[in-house]
């Protein structure tokens, strides 16, 4: 291995003096006293707090959206370069380490942690709301019309596609290069050793990393709160319980109480285990969907949707004379900022998992399978409901009045609509503890300075946060809350998209130091 990077961190020594980090160190105070200060704030004043960061949000999308859009198509090409050059036979951790987990237990937790309560939320709501022009359509395409419905699954996919994994990949490869082939703490301020050197030990640093776990932090609790919104709509719809602010917190409290229990059995026996079961869930409800919904039509989406996605993956990632405003800036620029703002930790975690593999296999995995998968997903799942609200059936035939209540409606003219609703609030329910869960570990490890199994105490402290940060905003400031939360998350996208362009820059010098021989 190069010494190009040599630091004495890497050997193990002066860690506790240098980095110091463990529940009283900078980053662990920092982080939770601005964590509580915003709760408090936001509950005294959830108005005020939610203008302030809808302007936050506002300046971020309206002027700097050419940022948004070049960096991620960078990111893109940066991925697949370093995969096809000589850097992608590089093992991750060295060419004698070994993998902890198989390939289908590897895949299912950085599909869960990535994307898994997203796809549940968006794979109905999404491509029906651009077929009926809820909220802007691509290109201003004729709403309600035959290219209408082929542009809303493309757009779709657009969204979900290689422009967020790449995103992921980056910052994962980036963490468990320098963590496990250079030695470095297992934290965002590693991957920027090449570029400041011995300064990030320090105040440059600190920032990085209170910034990754305020992003990340943020990203959860508000996922929290849209799960348990939809998770308490699925209730409603089926049980007729109250679609309420105190259903929605026993919901957390519920997950939360779970997802702590995950995150004492750590990785092994709690989110892998998770992450499993997730998959299978999710493997049963697609597969009834695609066998008794219209399979025919469904399995012409897969195809129609891939070709409709590659058609024009770069007319969307261009930024240049855009006429669609509504949808440019309301759907993809929200998109990528907001993919940003959660990369500290969608990448950090997966990071942490995939030591022993090569760049060309993790880029692989990270990058092309979750897309191929979410191809299929969004065809089952989107086009059941696209042929629904095109033929004038149920609820989605009235366009988009519920997100939280899209799936439901599409799953309610299905046979068995009971079991197939309660198997998808479940599945909510579960991706929703595995990204608490995974979230939990990977603040715990980077405010305790990158350990790789920092204390017990710690996890559970952040698991609660969570929690009560969700709980929080919904019983003072409710939806107000949340939309300042989300504001919040996306402004954060903004001074991590030039983290990441530097990033690159650092992971390339790195791994091309290592193809070099020691010297």
């Amino acid at each position: 291995m190069s010494d190009q990077f040599a630091t004495d961190h890497e050997i193990g020594e002066n860690n506790v003096t240098i980095m110091g980090f463990d529940i009283h160190n900078p980053v662990f105070a920092v982080s939770a006293l601005l964590v509580i200060l915003f709760v408090a704030g936001t509950l005294m004043m959830p108005a005020e707090a939610k203008s302030i960061l809808d302007a936050a949000k506002s300046f971020s999308i309206n002027n700097f959206d050419w940022l948004f859009m070049s960096a991620s198509n960078i990111f893109i090409l940066f991925c697949f370069a370093i995969m096809i050059l000589p850097t992608g036979k590089i093992k991750i951790g060295g060419e004698d380490a070994t993998t902890e987990f198989s390939l289908p237990s590897w895949f299912a937790m950085l599909f869960a942690a990535g994307m898994g309560i997203g796809l549940m939320f968006w794979s109905v709501a999404e491509p029906v709301a651009y077929y009926t022009d809820w909220w802007g359509t691509p290109f201003n395409v004729d709403p309600k019309t035959a290219e209408g419905a082929e542009m809303a699954m493309a757009a779709t996919m657009f969204h979900w596609g290689f422009h967020p994994w790449a995103i992921y990949a980056i910052v994962g490869l980036s963490l468990a290069f320098f963590a496990f082939n250079k030695g470095m703490p297992l934290t965002i301020r590693s991957a920027f050793y090449p570029i400041f050197g011995e300064r990030v030990w320090g105040r440059i640093g600190d920032i990085i990393d209170v910034l990754a776990v305020l992003a990340t932090i943020f990203g959860l609790a508000t996922s929290l709160g849209l799960g348990a919104q939809q998770a308490s709509s699925g209730l409603h719809f089926l049980f007729d319980t109250p679609d309420s602010i105190t259903t929605q917190i026993l919901i957390i409290v519920a997950v939360t109480s779970v997802a702590i229990i995950s995150v004492v059995r750590g990785l092994e026996g709690g989110v892998k285990v998770l992450s499993n079961i997730n998959m299978m869930l999710a493997l049963i409800l697609l597969l009834f969907v695609l066998l008794v919904g219209p399979t025919l039509t469904i399995l012409s989406y897969i195809g129609s949707t891939s070709i409709g996605y590659l058609e024009n993956i770069i007319p969307l990632s261009n930024w240049i004379g855009r006429e669609d405003d509504k949808f440019f800036h309301g759907w993809t620029v929200f998109y990528w900022a907001w993919w940003i703002s959660w990369s500290p930790f969608v990448g950090l975690f997966i990071a942490r998992i995939s030591k022993g593999r090569t760049v060309r296999e993790f880029i692989s995995a990270v990058l092309v399978v979750p897309v191929a998968v979410t191809v299929v997903w969004m065809a089952v799942f989107g086009g059941s409901a696209l042929e629904q609200t095109m033929s004038n059936v149920g609820e989605l035939a009235n366009g988009i009045g519920s997100v939280s209540l899209a799936m439901f409606q599409m799953l309610e003219n299905l046979p068995f609509a009971t079991i197939s609703s309660f198997i998808a609030i479940f599945l909510v329910l579960v991706f929703f503890i595995t990204s608490s869960d995974s979230g939990s570990l990977v603040i715990d490890s980077i405010t305790a300075g990158g350990k790789l199994d920092p204390p017990v105490p710690q996890r559970v402290f952040w698991a609660a946060m969570e929690g009560a940060i969700a709980i929080a905003l919904l019983y003072g400031g409710g939806k107000e809350a949340l939309s300042a939360l989300q504001a919040g998350a996306i402004a954060t996208g903004l001074p991590f998209t030039v983290v990441l362009l530097v990033m690159c820059v650092s992971l390339y010098k790195g791994l091309n130091a290592e193809l070099k021989p020691a010297s």
